[in-house]
């Protein structure tokens, strides 16, 4: 039967006692560990991507509000004047006071081409309807006289 080895000396060691490493050059012995530099919470690199997609985000919002036309940005009780002619009209939204204004938005159908709509409002003397750049939109329009 064998008895355990001491507490705290290696259980395999066959007798020989262990030599200490021998101490390095300019070496303190327990000299104090630095601490390690604080990490970035944001590389340069993660910051500069997401920049980017925030100014590729915000580019996309104003082109799309600026490629609204009036017809898609005008609103029921509203007053527009036709810039082009019967057969292409142009209708641009004007103050109800002015002299340009020509007609009256009476009710608006959005996502729509269908300008039968307008049969059954009834005030709506005309219909407009716009299509393109995935919003349609349908005005029906009275005459200001």
């Amino acid at each position: 039967m064998s008895t355990p080895p001491p507490q705290g000396q290696n259980p395999f060691a066959q007798g020989q006692p262990q030599a200490p490493y021998p101490p390095q050059q300019g070496a303190v012995p327990f000299a104090p560990v630095p601490p390690a530099p604080p990490a970035r919470r944001f590389s340069k690199k993660l910051l500069r991507i997401v920049g980017i997609i925030v100014l590729a985000i915000i580019i996309g919002v104003v082109k799309w509000q600026m490629g609204k036309t009036d017809a898609e940005t005008t609103s029921v009780g509203s007053c527009m004047y036709n810039k082009g002619t019967q057969i292409s009209p142009d209708l641009k939204t004007v103050d109800c006071s002015s002299s340009d204004a020509k007609y009256k938005v009476v009710e608006k159908f959005d996502n729509t081409s269908d300008s039968k709509k307008c049969e059954a409002v009834q005030e709506a003397e005309i219909s407009y309807y716009q299509q393109g750049d995935n919003h349609d939109v349908v005005l029906c329009l009275k005459e200001i006289k």
